[in-house]
């Protein structure tokens, strides 16, 4: 028996109400898992080949599949038809497949993007080219116009555009201005060594193009590495104890000299250097400057308040730097040489039982030693508003001789080597202003 009560007749008309709720309910609800159905299709790329995603058909019978439609991106138009941006048939509906309409969008977007412009320095023509932004077919918003365009069955479609950014920056390269030349300072070489020369060009691409940030400073062994066979360098002269013998990455100290006198020109702050054991014969005594990695480095610094860039180039017997920025903060830059001691070399004679008694083959010819102070004197307005000095020492360089001691008098006379030595100093003076 089912007693009834106020309260049991007021829970009859809750529970009434409550299934007319849940009735209304099912039906929002229902409508709402096919909108998300529908909008997951729409909104979920594909992956790989196009996988058919429906859109309701009654939502694209405006349109045929044969139907021509014209796509319009800045002020390129171009004709496709509805088949060709991915509808389908399926039973007697038309479909939007999402993927297809993807890959359509994508093959339109690799024909009509306009590519950024990356910055990039040209030291040849001391020009900074700046970056500047693409523009492109905005993938996402341009599928969902032609989703929409064809439920509504529009015969034109604005595809959406946004920026592509370029991927290096003037900000990147870390300088504005290389319209200047600070200075450019050139030695010459042989151009018949060829691992030599091969060294010059390995060493010199490591240098090429190297910005100096202001109060940076740069190390030569850091910028070039450890020289041996693995990272490409060659046997070829090089100076040892004052001999110049074959050694690997020959050709080095002439590529940190002539970077060197670049950098001493352009006035920047030369703080770690060395002269060679023996002068080079390819620039003046007191401007070259060996390197021995790890031990021995070159090392300057910018003093300016703007960045340089280095370039340098080997070619035709030359090489080649050139330190570029913007205008000269000087007006000239002196550099003084002043010896003050000379020191004679000695001579080491060998016998030779392959030469003729009487005849003798100088192998090395000796050059003398110096201790001299190099200065650098730096001119604005006619006046020297920095000056620096340094005190060099070159070691006397030995003189190799053969003596013949074979009595044979039929022994041709020997062939004198051609010596290719360094000029000595004259006179205890020397200047050169740049």
């Amino acid at each position: 028996m089912t007693v009834h009560s106020p309260g049991n007749r007021s829970a009859s008309i809750l529970i009434g109400a409550g299934s007319l709720v849940l009735l209304v309910s099912g039906v929002f609800l229902g409508a709402y898992f096919v909108r998300v159905q529908d909008a997951q299709a729409r909104d979920t790329p594909a992956a790989g080949a196009s996988a058919p995603s429906a859109v309701a058909s009654a939502q694209v019978t405006a349109v045929k599949l044969d139907q021509p439609v014209e796509l319009v991106f800045e002020s390129r138009k171009i004709q496709k038809t509805w088949a060709d941006l991915g509808l389908v048939e399926r039973g007697e509906d038309l479909i939007v497949d999402r993927g297809k309409v993807t890959d359509a969008v994508a093959a339109i977007k690799a024909e009509v993007d306009r590519r950024p412009l990356n910055a990039r320095m040209d030291l040849e023509a001391r020009t900074i080219h700046r970056d500047e932004p693409g523009w492109g077919v905005d993938m996402h918003a341009s599928v969902s116009a032609i989703e929409a365009a064809a439920r509504s069955g529009a015969a034109s479609i604005e595809l959406e555009g946004a920026a592509i950014p370029p991927t290096t920056t003037v900000a990147d390269l870390g300088i504005e201005d290389v319209s200047t030349v600070l200075s450019q300072f050139v030695t010459k070489f042989s151009i018949s060594e060829k691992s030599r020369n091969d060294n010059l060009k390995l060493l010199a691409s490591h240098l090429d193009g190297l910005v100096i940030q202001p109060g940076e400073e740069i190390s030569f062994n850091a910028m070039s590495g450890d020289r041996t066979e693995k990272e490409g360098y060659k046997v070829a002269h090089v100076i040892t104890a004052g001999e110049m013998v074959d050694g690997m990455a020959g050709g080095a100290c002439q590529i940190s000299t002539t970077l060197h006198g670049a950098a001493f020109f352009a006035g920047l702050d030369v703080t770690d250097t060395t002269p060679h054991s023996r002068p080079s014969t390819y620039v003046a005594l007191g401007l070259d400057s060996t390197v021995v990695y790890p031990s021995v480095d070159l090392k300057f610094k910018n003093p300016y308040d703007f960045p340089v860039a280095i370039r340098y180039r080997v070619a035709r017997g030359e090489a080649e730097v050139e330190i570029l920025g913007q205008a000269k903060p000087f007006d000239s830059i002196e550099f003084v040489r002043q010896v003050v001691e000379k020191k004679a070399f000695e001579t080491v004679t060998r016998e030779d039982e392959g030469i003729g008694f009487g005849h003798m083959v100088i192998d090395q010819a000796g050059f003398p030693g110096y201790k001299m102070y190099r200065y650098r004197k730096v001119y604005k307005d006619g006046k020297v508003v920095r000056q620096n000095k340094w005190t060099l020492n070159y070691r006397p360089v030995v003189e190799y001789v053969r003596m013949g001691v074979n009595p044979d008098p039929n022994l041709p006379a020997p062939k004198q080597k051609t010596s290719h030595g360094p000029t000595p100093a004259r006179g205890s003076v020397m200047k050169i202003v740049r």
